[in-house]
């Protein structure tokens, strides 16, 4: 018979998210498809410990949280490496499939460098499903654990493991462009003028401190248009608009599905990890690329190597 694993709160992080690959198919009822903000490197936290690409993990993002596991389990950490130890002195990897002791703590400070990291627990977490999706989804208080993000003393469990489990490292796809956002035009870049692409694509912006899942807001040179609103079109995570103020905003995850202003590129999805990642006084420049070369680099896979 199988025991269900649990997981218990002792000090939770900054923002603590249980998250899935999202809902998509939504957006004509108003809900963004939401989900893990790099679904890749969740997924790859899932297969290390056996579960589908699809089981629910925690989104960690700036401070992490004290976990203790009472009966033990086994995890798997990808993304932004944080300060991290386990109770029982084990080092705690990144990439690799985690055994966890029974009544160990694993205990996640803060990021050495990045924002984010994705913790998966092998039968991934049990939380009721909202709309097809167990992820979070913070602007309407649905989803994930009780539509907010952890606070100690909570409780999660983990269902029953999906698959027979490989003790496994993985790597993520090589990042070639050296901390630059690359691009696609958008479907409004013919509005704006030589100064504002040049301000765009010349200057660096800073990220502000009222970014989150929402949105990534960015300080800096203004960038001017000849149009400052425009009819409600859709946008995606990823849309970069320009509101009158000529700050761009970067949609994020749990961003609105309709948008007023005009867009004058896209992230491509190769750099949603690096997006990811960016957290208040990080510095973003904006680098166009063609949509050809921007497909090819969406087809980087993670590559996963059996441990002795």
């Amino acid at each position: 018979m199988f025991r269900s694993r649990m997981i218990e709160v002792l000090r939770a992080g900054l923002c603590d998210l249980v998250m899935d690959v999202g809902r998509p198919g939504r957006r004509m009822l108003g809900v963004p498809a939401g989900g893990a903000a790099d679904p890749a490197a969740l997924a790859a936290a899932n297969r290390l410990v056996g579960n589908d690409a699809a089981a629910a993990g925690l989104e960690i993002a700036l401070s992490g949280p004290r976990l203790q596991f009472p009966l033990g389990g086994v995890a798997a950490l990808t993304g932004a490496r944080f300060a991290a130890r386990r109770s029982s002195g084990a080092p705690v990897a990144w990439n690799e499939t985690l055994v966890l002791a029974a009544g160990e703590v694993l205990s996640l400070d803060r990021p050495e460098s990045g924002c984010r990291c994705w913790l998966a627990l092998r039968g991934g977490l049990a939380v009721p499903s909202v709309m097809g999706s167990r992820s979070t989804f913070l602007p309407s208080g649905f989803g994930g654990h009780g539509g907010r993000a952890l606070q100690a003393g909570d409780v999660l469990h983990c269902g029953v493991p999906a698959n027979e489990m490989k003790l496994l490292r993985v790597s993520p796809p090589a990042d070639e462009a050296e901390g630059d956002l690359r691009v696609v035009a958008g479907p409004q870049a013919g509005q704006f003028d030589d100064v504002g692409l040049a301000a765009f694509f010349g200057t660096p912006y800073r990220v502000d401190a009222a970014s989150d899942r929402r949105g990534v807001r960015l300080a800096g040179t203004p960038v001017s248009h000849r149009r400052a609103e425009l009819p409600s079109q859709g946008v995606l995570p990823g849309s970069v608009q320009v509101p009158p103020d000529g700050q761009p905003i970067i949609l994020g995850w749990d961003g609105p599905v309709t948008g007023g202003y005009p867009v004058i590129a896209g992230v491509i999805t190769a750099d949603v990890p690096r997006l990811a990642q960016l957290k208040p006084g990080d510095a973003v420049r904006f680098v166009t690329i063609e949509v050809e070369a921007a497909c090819e680099l969406a087809a980087a896979q993670w590559t996963f190597k059996e441990l002795a």
